[in-house]
């Protein structure tokens, strides 16, 4: 049976790499019906931290990836002493004050990996590897070995960073008489212009993209399309779909480009996709941070209603609250650039006809308020656009938005009122 680990130290929070090689040994997992480890490697007592480790689980289930097993390499100690003690026994290490330490011994190593083929390693660029530091803690690469072993790891499939690794933990293997599991190192994730991905490139935590109103489908499509296709120039993909054709064999050679624009594509699409009444319970928790409205008096109705009208634009369901925080607000701020462009002439008199025309109408509603509209301009010889953006900037703050008379309407004849006095003299 396939069993694959993912192995992150609870130092940091869980980043778009990360995650990545969460997902690829997941996908692997279940399209070969095998198991998922998570094993939490929490040797650094000083640096590992609780709020780090709820961040890696409560991100890992928000994206779907749950686990069949759960490990903490600090409840693990006295296994790792007991085989390092092993190698003491046969001579194959040696003390250094408190610390055990491997002998290395200088010989040609050959993996075949999954994805990039046979790798050759020459040992004797090695020195000797500390297995047990002073402290009693082991090192990365012995616990490593230990735990993939006992553990029956059959792929160990992780970043190319970790290449430089596999021929210290392939000699420990050696002499512990563990049989070797498959090697599968993934190409690292770039910016957009070359280079390792830094915050500003999109390396920020997974919790951080949800809380910008990222849906998990669309990060966890995007994720699998950092590397792997499914072919045909499929570009959207499900879960469920991907675990009927995943295979670790064919994730690409070459680094994966992180494109901030591609996963706002995705995650429009899957906004534009998703049922409303589920945006609405994930923008409310935003419109509450951002103060713009109060949870415990909430029209859910209404911003169900206005959520329907952003839907088809937003890339992300935090623009939402930038793009319709005029519905919400008791004040509105105007543009400064828009004021300048469209009401610095004065529109005293358009204004209130179109109040005037708006108050006498039987039915309030986008038709009837467009109808008055173009009656209005009709009547004064005037361009539409020379009104209609004069309105848009004093009854919203901005230049762009929905339909102005849904803008309107849902805004209601009180508050046009309101906002539209304001600009008559």
């Amino acid at each position: 049976m396939v069993r694959v680990r993912f192995a992150p130290s609870p130092t940091g929070y869980l980043h778009i790499g990360g995650s990545r090689t969460s997902l690829f040994n997941w996908l692997y997992a279940r399209a070969k019906q095998g198991k998922f480890i998570l094993r939490i490697e929490d040797t650094d007592k000083a640096r590992s931290k609780k709020e780090f480790l709820d961040e890696i689980l409560e991100s890992l289930r928000w994206l779907g990836m749950e686990w069949d097993e759960l490990y903490f390499q600090s409840q693990r100690f006295a296994l790792y002493k007991e085989y390092a003690q092993k190698l003491l026994d046969k001579g194959l290490a040696y003390r250094e004050g408190e610390a055990i330490i491997f002998k290395v011994v200088p010989q040609k190593i050959k993996i075949n990996d999954l994805i990039h083929g046979e790798i050759e390693f020459d040992a004797t660029t090695i020195k000797d590897q500390v297995l047990i530091k002073s402290d009693g803690t082991p090192t990365y690469n012995f616990a490593c070995v230990v735990d993939d072993a006992l553990m029956q790891i059959t792929h160990v499939i992780r970043g190319d960073d970790h290449i430089s690794n596999t021929p210290k933990q392939v000699m420990l293997y050696q002499v512990l008489g563990f049989p070797l599991p498959q090697f599968a190192h993934i190409p690292l994730i770039l910016g957009k212009a070359g280079g390792r991905l830094s915050k500003r490139t999109g390396a920020v935590a997974i919790s951080e993209y949800r809380k910008a109103g990222y849906l998990a489908e669309a990060l966890v499509n995007f994720l699998m399309l950092l590397g792997w296709s499914p072919g045909n120039n499929q570009e959207i993909i499900t879960l469920k779909e991907a675990i009927n054709r995943f295979d670790i064999t064919q994730v690409n050679k070459t680094a994966a480009i992180f494109d901030l624009e591609k996963l706002n594509w995705l995650n429009n699409y899957y906004i534009k996709h998703t049922e409303p009444q589920r945006l609405r319970e994930l923008v409310i928790p935003l419109l509450v941070d951002a103060g713009l409205v109060d949870k415990a008096n909430l029209d859910k109705e209404y911003v169900l209603k206005i959520l329907k009208l952003f839907q088809p634009r937003l890339n992300n369901l935090k623009d939402f609250c930038a793009w319709a925080d005029f519905f919400f607000k008791k004040e509105i701020e105007i543009e400064p650039a828009a004021k300048e462009k469209f009401l610095a002439v004065d529109k005293s008199a358009e204004f209130k006809l179109f109040l005037e025309k708006l108050a006498a109408l039987e039915d309030f509603n986008p038709l009837s308020i467009e109808e008055a509209f173009r009656n209005l301009v009709r009547e004064l010889n005037i361009e539409s656009r020379s009104l209609i953006h004069p309105l848009r900037v004093a009854l919203t703050g901005k230049t762009v938005g929905p339909g102005l008379f849904e803008v309107i309407y849902y805004l209601g004849l009180e508050r046009t009122k309101q906002r539209l006095s304001k600009w008559i003299k």
